[in-house]
């Protein structure tokens, strides 16, 4: 008897690849997911980081 978390017999991961995408994000940095609104008034990551470096208080980095 199949479990509920099963996946359906039409799905085939044989030729699938665990965590391929691991090492790239872990050497790029973390993905955020801005809602729509956001995204249309910071169009690029560059726009992103520059507004949370002006809003970040000016203390040293926590090592």
């Amino acid at each position: 008897m199949k479990k509920p978390d099963d996946p359906r017999d039409e799905y085939d991961f044989r030729q699938g690849s665990r965590g391929r995408h691991h090492r790239k994000l872990a050497e790029e940095g973390a993905l955020v997911r801005l809602d729509p609104d956001v995204a249309l008034r910071f169009p690029t990551s560059e726009a992103v980081n520059a507004a949370l470096r002006s809003l970040s208080t000016s203390r040293p980095d926590d090592d």
